[in-house]
C-alpha cells in the first residue's frame, strides 16, 4: 500500500461518519452501517500497522490517530443517545474524558513528551501497559466495535415499524436492552481505566514539573 497512516485515519473517520448517517434509515441500511462500523475499526488497526511497518510513526501522527478515535467514539455514542438507546451521560462522559486527557497530552507534547517511544508522556510501566500496550489498545478497539455493532443490530432487529424481528416478547426485549447497557458501561469503565494513567502522570505538566524535565532533556541532548 502507498497510503500513509494519516490517510488511513482520515478514511476511517469518513467511513465511521458514513456508517452513522445510515443508521435509522431502515433495517437493511442499519445492517450496512454495522458492516461499515467493522470496517472503520479494522482501519484503526491498519493505520497503526502501517506506521510501525513503514517506520512512519511520528508524534503528530499519534495525535491524529487519537483525534480520529475521539471523533469516531463521540459521533457513535452521541447518535445512540439521541435515539434513546444509551444514556445521555455516556457521550457526556466520553467528551469529558477525551477533553481532559487530550489537554494533558497537549501539555506533554509542548514539553517534548509524546507518542509511544522513549520520549513518551507515560513513564511508569503500569501506565504504558494500560494505555500504550497492544493488548490494551486492541481490547479497547474490540470493545467499542462490539458495542457499536450490538447497538446497530438492535436498531435493525427490534426498532421501528420495519424491524427485521417482529413480535418480540417483553422478556426478550428486556434481555436485549440489558445486554446493551452492560456492553456500553463496560466500554466506558475500561475507557476510564485507560485514562487514569494519563490523568495521574499528566498532572505534572500542569504544575510545571514536566516542562522543566523536558527542557533539561532537550538541553542534555544538545550537549
Amino acid at each position: 500500500m502507498r497510503w500513509t497512516p494519516n490517510q488511513v485515519t482520515a478514511l476511517r473517520v469518513a467511513v465511521g461518519f458514513a456508517a452513522v448517517s445510515l443508521f435509522g434509515r431502515g433495517p437493511w441500511t442499519n445492517l450496512a452501517a454495522v458492516g461499515l462500523t467493522v470496517a472503520a475499526i479494522a482501519l484503526d488497526a491498519l493505520d497503526g500497522h502501517l506506521a510501525r511497518r513503514k517506520n512512519l510513526a511520528t508524534p503528530v501522527g499519534a495525535q491524529i490517530d487519537i483525534l480520529g478515535d475521539r471523533m469516531i467514539e463521540n459521533v457513535y455514542f452521541t447518535y445512540f443517545a439521541v435515539v434513546g438507546m444509551v444514556s445521555l451521560w455516556l457521550p457526556v462522559f466520553f467528551f469529558a474524558r477525551g477533553a481532559a486527557t487530550d489537554f494533558l497530552r497537549g501539555l506533554a507534547m509542548r514539553a517534548g513528551h509524546s507518542g509511544w517511544g522513549a520520549n513518551a508522556m507515560l513513564e511508569t510501566w503500569w501506565g504504558r501497559a494500560l494505555v500504550a500496550s497492544r493488548w490494551s489498545r486492541g481490547l479497547y478497539a474490540a470493545m467499542k466495535c462490539l458495542c457499536f455493532c450490538y447497538l446497530g443490530l438492535e436498531l435493525a432487529l427490534t426498532r421501528g415499524p420495519l424491524a427485521l424481528l417482529g413480535g418480540m416478547t417483553a422478556d426478550l426485549h428486556a434481555l436485549v436492552r440489558g445486554g446493551a447497557h452492560v456492553l456500553t458501561w463496560m466500554t466506558a469503565a475500561f475507557c476510564l481505566l485507560r485514562a487514569l494513567p494519563v490523568l495521574a502522570e499528566g498532572w505534572r505538566f500542569v504544575s510545571g514539573v514536566g516542562q522543566v524535565r523536558g527542557v533539561k532533556r532537550i538541553a542534555q541532548g544538545a550537549l
